[in-house]
């Protein structure tokens, strides 16, 4: 599950960026097999007294932590690639209007994840094509949870 949380000014990002900005983001990872309903991305926009860059008010930031749970980056060249891929993602939201930004993508214990009191299956199964086919969580059989690809 990548959880994409987003903190920026208000009126930094429109209220159409975002559905537009979230729906690129979520085209990414079904791109590489993973399911849509995994991809979270919650904007938290932040008043500009509140926002401080280098000890000063700051509204021309935005502060972007992913957090990787379904699957981890198999190399830093990887993780490279994702990283850029992602940056193109954003340009035209972010980079492209003045804005300046940070990303960071953090990588958790999988083992430590569930979805919806279960544990998701492993990449590439049969129970992991069925969640990605129905687009959901759902119950599965042990035996659907071996690699087939």
């Amino acid at each position: 599950m990548p959880l994409h949380r987003i903190w920026y000014s208000p009126g930094a990002i429109s209220e159409q960026d975002k559905e537009s900005l979230a729906a690129h983001i979520t085209k990414l990872y079904t791109s590489f097999g993973i399911p849509s309903f995994f991809v979270y991305v919650l904007y938290l926009p932040v008043e500009e007294k509140n926002f401080f860059v280098g000890g000063k008010k700051n509204r021309k930031f935005v502060r972007i932590i992913v957090q990787h749970i379904a699957r981890q980056f198999e190399s830093n060249k990887r993780a490279d690639q994702f990283l850029e891929k992602y940056e193109s993602i954003l340009a035209p939201f972010i980079k492209e209007r003045g804005l300046d930004w940070e990303v960071s993508v953090e990588q958790t214990d999988r083992n430590l994840w569930r979805e919806n009191g279960m544990e998701a299956p492993l990449f590439n199964t049969i129970a992991w094509k069925e969640w990605v086919r129905l687009d959901k969580a759902v119950p599965y059989d042990e035996k659907d949870n071996v690699i087939v690809d």
